[in-house]
C-alpha cells in the first residue's frame, strides 16, 4: 500500500539524495515495428510515420511535444502538423501553429468535468453549436505547416461540416430608375433648368417638394426621368468543396499547398460538433499529433468511448501516453492508477492494433509545495516493472529529471515554476530534447542490430 501521509520536505536532505536516471527507453522490443517504419522512411524517402502523444496540460500547451515534433521532423522530414483543435474557440490554450476565428459562440465541455452528453471525442474537449450561420476560418501561422490534406473528425463521423477555400462574390443586376442631380448655378431659374432636362416646372417642383419657384445657387435638384439604369448588388457566399468520406473522417485534398480554409455548416445537418482536424502535406516524413487536456487523468479519458473510437483517424504508428501527475494530487493508490492506465492502454490497443505504445512516467513534483510526491515515485516504478508483460515501451522521466529528490534542483535551474508542480517553458523543452535523444538513440541501436 502507498503511504499517503504528508512528509515535510527536508531541503538539505533532498539535495544530498538527488540522482539522475539514465536517459534511455526501456523495452525497446515493443517499438520494433515503429522503428522499421522509420527505417523505410529514412532510406526510401517515402510514406508517412505518424506519432500520437496523449496527456494532460504539458501536452495541451505543446511545449514539450513541440520540441519532439521539430527534432523528429528535422531528421526524418516534415509530413505535416497532424492533429489540431481550435482551443481558443473553447476558451482555453493551445499551440501556435494554427489560428482559428469564428463568427459564432461555441458550447464546450472538457473530460475533466463531470461526465455529460456533450459530444466529447478525440480532442478531449467538445465544441458544438446549433447555429447554422457560422463559419470557422483556419489560418496557418507557421508556413512549415501548410497542408494538402485536411481531415475533419466529428461524432460518429457525421457529415456536419463543409469546407471552402474562399468566399465567392455574387453580383445581382437589376434595372432601376436613373438618378439625375443638378447643382444650381448663379443666375439659373427653375424654368431654365426644367427646359434643359425636358421636364415641366411642376414636375421639377414636385420631385423636390418645392412650393414656390425660388431656388438658391449651390443647392441641388433631383431631376425626374423615365430613363432606367443598371444596378449591381454584390454579396459574398461560401462555395462548398467536395469532401471524401472514409470510416473515421471526412477529408479535403488540394494539389497545391494551402494556408487558409473555412469550415462551414453542412446544409443537411442541424447540430454541429467538431472533435478535431488533421493536417498533412504531400512530403514524406513525420506527423506528430499532440492531444492534451489541462488537469486530465487516465480515468477522464476512459469515461468517453468516443475518444477511443476516433483515435484511428490519426493512423498512428506510435502512441505515447503521458498521464499521472493529476492522479498524484488525488493521492490515488498505485494499484488504482495502474488499473486506470491499463484500461486506457487496452482501449487504445483494441481500436489501434497496429500502433505501438510507449508510456512515460510523470516528472518529479512536490505535493502542495511541501511534501515529497511518493505517488509519482510509485507510479514510475510500476510502469517500468510492467512494460515487458503489457508489451509497451517505457521512458522514466521521473528518474531522468532527478527523481523524488530532484525538485529543488530543477527549480533552482529554472526548469520548474514556483508551484513545484508545473515546469517552465525551458523545463518542458529540456524534457522534449531528452526524449527526442532517447528515441533516436534507441532507433540507432535498432539499425545497428539490423545491419549485423
Amino acid at each position: 500500500m502507498v503511504d499517503s501521509t504528508l512528509v515535510e520536505v527536508d531541503t538539505l536532505g533532498m539535495e544530498e539524495k538527488v540522482s539522475y536516471g539514465e536517459n534511455a527507453i526501456s523495452n525497446t522490443k515493443a517499438l520494433e515495428k515503429f522503428f522499421e517504419k522509420l527505417y523505410v522512411l529514412e532510406t526510401a524517402k517515402t510514406g508517412k510515420v505518424r506519432v500520437v502523444h496523449i496527456g494532460d496540460s504539458h501536452i495541451q500547451a505543446d511545449l514539450f511535444t513541440g520540441v519532439i515534433r521539430k527534432n523528429l521532423q528535422d531528421k526524418f522530414g516534415n509530413g505535416g502538423l497532424g492533429f489540431s483543435f481550435p482551443h481558443n474557440l473553447a476558451r482555453t490554450n493551445g499551440n501556435y501553429f494554427m489560428k482559428y476565428s469564428s463568427n459564432a459562440d461555441w458550447n464546450t465541455h472538457k473530460i475533466t468535468k463531470e461526465k455529460s452528453n456533450s459530444p466529447v471525442g478525440l480532442s478531449g474537449i467538445s465544441l458544438s453549436t446549433r447555429s447554422k450561420g457560422f463559419a470557422i476560418e483556419v489560418n496557418v501561422r507557421d508556413n512549415n505547416y501548410q497542408f494538402n490534406t485536411l481531415k475533419i473528425v466529428t461524432p460518429d463521423n457525421a457529415s456536419m461540416f463543409d469546407v471552402a477555400t474562399s468566399s465567392k462574390t455574387i453580383a445581382l443586376e437589376s434595372n432601376v430608375p436613373k438618378k439625375i442631380v443638378h447643382k444650381i448655378k448663379d443666375g439659373e431659374a427653375i424654368s431654365i433648368i426644367a427646359d434643359k432636362y425636358n421636364v415641366s416646372v411642376s414636375q421639377l417642383k414636385k420631385a423636390n417638394g418645392l412650393k414656390s419657384d425660388k431656388i438658391r445657387a449651390g443647392k441641388t435638384l433631383k431631376i425626374p426621368t423615365n430613363e432606367m439604369q443598371k444596378k449591381s448588388v454584390k454579396r459574398s457566399e461560401f462555395i462548398p468543396l467536395p469532401l471524401t468520406e472514409d470510416t473515421n473522417s471526412h477529408s479535403f485534398y488540394s494539389e497545391t499547398l494551402m494556408d487558409k480554409i473555412y469550415l462551414i455548416p453542412n446544409k443537411s445537418a442541424s447540430n454541429f460538433a467538431l472533435n478535431g482536424l488533421v493536417f498533412e502535406n504531400n512530403t514524406p516524413g513525420i506527423t506528430y499529433s499532440a492531444i492534451g487536456v489541462n488537469g486530465a487523468k487516465a480515468s477522464d479519458y476512459n469515461k468517453y468511448p468516443q475518444f477511443f473510437n476516433q483515435v484511428p483517424a490519426l493512423e498512428a504508428d506510435l502512441i505515447i501516453v503521458s498521464l499521472g501527475t493529476n492522479e498524484t494530487f488525488d493521492k490515488m493508490p498505485v494499484q488504482d492508477y495502474m488499473s486506470q492506465l491499463n484500461t486506457f492502454i487496452a482501449n487504445i490497443k483494441v481500436k489501434n492494433p497496429n500502433a505501438e505504445i510507449l508510456v512515460m512516467s510523470t516528472p518529479p513534483s512536490l505535493l502542495y509545495r511541501r511534501s515529497l510526491n511518493r505517488f509519482a515515485d510509485d507510479y514510475a516504478r510500476a510502469v517500468n516493472t510492467q512494460a515487458a508483460t503489457v508489451n509497451h515501451a517505457s521512458w522514466d522521466l521521473f528518474a531522468i529529471m532527478g527523481g523524488m529528490y530532484g525538485v529543488n534542483r530543477n527549480y533552482r535551474q529554472g526548469l520548474m515554476s514556483g508551484d513545484k508542480v508545473h515546469y517552465t517553458k525551458t523545463g518542458y523543452e529540456k524534457q522534449g530534447a531528452l526524449f527526442s535523444q532517447a528515441l533516436l538513440d534507441a532507433y540507432e541501436n535498432f539499425k545497428a542490430i539490423k545491419k549485423k
